[in-house]
């Protein structure tokens, strides 16, 4: 028996648009404090992350962020809630320290936080309308993680219509197993990949609002 396929299906490449917005989802302290539940170790996509909100800015486009929000006990939380328990930490009022925006990515007034209560940023928010009432046509995703929220955020952002440009070098996971799999799959079916450098060039470049 041969082995497993590891090969792409052939795919296009995905032209970014000139509208575009950054959405930084759930970059949130609980993945960053060593003894959290979630803690994922992701320091260097912070740092990433936080140098792409500063070009973001710079560049005039529209900032948007997700975090996590459940009322107490989860009754807004459904199936997700029940099959990971780490999410508690997410009860409104309950671990504030955990629950606030990391270091350097907190939003600034006028930056639209949207509260969710599953991975997609998208599931039961009003993202895709803001979205599209600013006209936007590609969606740059920085944030945690790799594997859940991000992947989930990119998948709809396709299938809403958006353009997703996932920042390798901004977007962790737990383990690098995950990340890179999760990376290599939404390149070849759902987005682009680019690194960090390469969306500061797109939006000094090729962003004209």
């Amino acid at each position: 028996m041969s082995g497993a396929n590891t090969r792409a299906p052939a795919s296009r490449t995905l032209t970014p648009g000139k509208r575009p917005a950054l959405l930084v989802v759930d970059f949130v302290r609980a993945y960053l404090l060593p003894g959290s539940p979630l803690y994922a170790g992701v320091e260097s996509a912070r740092a990433a992350a936080e140098r792409l909100l500063g070009t973001a800015r710079g560049a005039g486009i529209p900032v948007m962020h997700t975090n996590v929000v459940y009322e107490p006990g989860g009754r807004d939380g459904g199936v997700f809630f029940r099959k990971l328990p780490a999410l508690a930490s997410f009860e409104r009022g309950r671990s504030p320290e955990l629950a606030a925006f990391a270091e350097g990515l907190e939003p600034l007034p006028g930056e639209p936080v949207f509260s969710k209560q599953y991975a997609s940023a998208f599931f039961g928010t009003g993202l895709a309308a803001a979205l599209n009432a600013l006209r936007i046509d590609t969606l740059l995703i920085a944030g945690v993680s790799t594997s859940g929220c991000v992947r989930a955020t990119a998948v709809d952002a396709c299938q809403n219509g958006f353009i997703p440009l996932v920042v390798r070098d901004a977007v962790g996971d737990r383990h690098p197993g995950p990340h890179e799999a999760n990376l290599f799959d939404l390149q070849a079916k759902y987005a682009e990949v680019i690194s960090l450098s390469d969306a500061e060039r797109y939006l000094r470049e090729d962003v004209h609002l």
